[in-house]
């Protein structure tokens, strides 16, 4: 039976040299980081619960992606340079084989976005992750939600709906084709955090939020900080792989409520869209121009000849 701090020895302490950022990491009772000269630091929390988040039988190997993903979809979305980390993991047992798959989708997309574990707490109990991720953006450049103008294009990168739509057939609420179902799964399993758009889009973006919980809930969160309305084209609402085969009432509704996308919505002024598009093809990401910014409140979600279409926000809620 390993013990807690053997636990963090074999799997989670990776000793490596200061490197300017991160003056001391993990092992002592405090973290040392020191964040470039100029630039203001970005502190976010995200915490996945088993039974809530994900199924009790989940792939470690995909939770330790997921994960951190998660996380650092809002370093993203504030234009955050990724820096470090810390988790608090709290475990039904220390079982090796559970903790080695976790901990290589941990450090595989860690290490692919330059980002290391500094510290964290472990405990027994139903299992529990919670991750702190901190990075760095220039001073007064970070993609604020408040910083939304009327006239603003709403743009999206990727595409959406393909996780909502695999967690519905896991749940035995839907079918698809297993071809299909495997595109599904990759989406909701291993989200591609937006970090590299986010940091391009800096000086260009009024405002972003990132898409966790179903786009209208989401730019709901950005409207009201700005205190504007939105009107989205539902023609150009950009649908995953295999959401696309579905009717097309039911992709509407699954591109705007569905949940674990965790793409980017932001929003640019009309002379920016050059711009947008060329940072776009900077990071190799996809991104559509889904409508725009307005004076007033609400969302309004028109057809292709500008007619209004009934819809129905219910975005996930963890107390709804």
């Amino acid at each position: 039976m390993l013990s807690e701090f053997e636990l963090i020895a074999r799997y989670f302490d990776r000793p490596q040299a200061p490197d300017g950022v991160v003056k001391l990491g993990v092992g002592d009772d405090c973290a040392l980081l020191l964040p470039p000269p100029g630039q203001t630091l970005a502190v976010s929390t995200d915490m996945l619960v088993e039974g809530r988040h994900f199924f009790a039988d989940a792939d470690p190997e995909k939770l330790g992606h997921k994960a951190l993903a998660v996380n650092l979809s809002d370093l993203a979305a504030m234009g955050a340079k990724p820096m470090a980390f810390t988790l608090a993991l709290a475990l039904p047992s220390a079982d090796a084989s559970w903790l080695a798959g976790f901990a290589q989708g941990l450090f595989a997309l860690a290490d692919a976005e330059g980002i290391r574990l500094i510290g964290g707490d472990t405990t027994r109990g139903p299992l529990n992750l919670c991750i702190t991720v901190m990075g760095s953006v220039p001073e007064d450049e970070a993609l604020r939600r408040d910083g939304a103008r009327a006239g603003d294009d709403l743009w999206v990168s990727g595409t959406l709906g393909d996780a909502r739509l695999a967690l519905e057939v896991l749940q035995g609420k839907s079918m698809l084709p297993d071809h299909l179902m495997a595109l599904a799964e990759e989406r909701l399993h291993r989200p591609i955090p937006r970090c590299a758009l986010g940091m391009a889009l800096r000086g260009i973006a009024h405002a972003a939020i990132d898409v966790s919980d179903g786009l209208l809930g989401d730019l709901g969160h950005l409207l009201a900080r700005s205190q504007l309305g939105a009107e989205i084209h539902a023609t150009s609402l950009p649908a995953g792989p295999a959401l696309a085969q579905q009717p097309a009432d039911s992709r509407i509704d699954y591109m705007l409520n569905g949940g674990d996308d965790y793409e980017l919505c932001f929003t640019s002024p009309p002379e920016q869209r050059d711009a947008v598009l060329s940072a776009a093809a900077s990071t190799s990401t996809s991104v559509s121009r889904i409508g725009s910014l307005k004076t007033g409140a609400g969302i309004q979600i028109v057809d292709a000849a500008g007619k209004s279409l009934p819809f129905t926000s219910h975005s996930f809620d963890h107390f709804g």
